[in-house]
């Protein structure tokens, strides 16, 4: 069994104290956010064949990794670095931060412990191609020999998402768009040579109608990954979350509408005065998060 923590909320950058709570007591409940119906969710050393962590901020994380290590279950950090202005990420930690998080990770447990990703890609008046390209080289530069695989997308067309764009470009005076798909290929072309350059294999998530040359379908949820970092073969079935995803199965122990990072493009909250309070009422000793 493989255990998504999580694509609902970032629980290593603010619940990690719950996360290690569960894992000590073996087990945590979630809630089925689509039916409401709860589940309990086995945390044991032998029922977990590996942990799929989503983050944008690790740095309160780090004991946690340790502690997962010590109990011989392999994990995979898909760690988010943009570099975007404060505009679109109000609290994400600064570039240099997270390249270093990603280099602790990288060194202390391997290469294939951990996923650069590189999205969502938001073209704007403030954020055009150009910017992306650098910044994308940039990152790639200084993260070149810690990781193996960047994924990357671009933004998907969530209500919630398009309502916040574009309350802030009308607040901000820029310009967002969703671009056509030759725009996308062009940019993702120039994004897979600037990989190539540095060593990285570049796929993309979900969006298999951009693929180009020098790109591959992501599949952020692996278990061949799993089985490399677990010297044993590791068996999950192909599930896929939306149209166009290839990850295999994993349960989800987080909940929506807790995020508080702050970004402007979030699917995962539609209320962010909501997610505040959730995150101030949360108690790391409950059974679900």
């Amino acid at each position: 069994m493989l255990i998504s923590a999580s694509v609902r909320t970032d629980i290593p950058a603010f619940y990690g104290r719950w996360f290690i709570s569960r894992l000590r007591a073996g087990y945590c409940t979630t809630v089925n956010p689509f039916t409401g119906v709860p589940q309990r969710v086995s945390l044991k050393p032998d029922d977990v064949d590996g942990f799929v962590f989503w983050t944008k901020n690790a740095t309160p994380f780090l004991s946690a990794l340790e502690l997962v290590k010590s109990l011989g279950i392999p994990f995979v950090v898909q760690y988010t670095i943009t570099g975007y202005p404060r505009i679109l990420e109000k609290s994400v930690p600064n570039i240099k931060v997270n390249v270093e998080n990603i280099r602790h990770i990288s060194e202390k447990y391997g290469p294939n412990s951990v996923v650069w990703r590189y999205d969502p890609i938001i073209l704007s008046t403030a954020t055009p191609p150009k910017y992306h390209l650098e910044v994308f080289s940039y990152l790639a530069m200084k993260l070149s020999s810690y990781v193996n695989e960047v994924t990357v997308s671009f933004v998907n067309a969530y209500r919630k998402t398009i309502r916040r764009l574009n309350l802030l470009g009308k607040a901000q005076g820029i310009t967002w768009w969703l671009p056509e798909k030759l725009e996308a290929q062009h940019i993702l072309k120039q994004m897979a040579q600037i990989a190539a350059a540095f060593g990285y294999k570049l796929t993309v998530c979900a969006q298999p109608q951009l693929f180009v040359e020098g790109t591959w379908p992501a599949r952020c949820v692996d278990s061949d990954r799993f089985s490399e970092l677990a010297g044993r073969r590791i068996d999950a079935k192909r599930h896929g979350n939306r149209p166009g995803c290839l990850c295999d199965y994993a349960i989800d122990i987080g909940r929506y509408e807790t995020c508080v990072h702050g970004c402007v493009y979030c699917y995962a909250v539609s209320n962010e005065v909501k997610a505040k309070m959730e995150f101030r009422t949360h108690r790391p000793d409950s059974e679900s998060l």
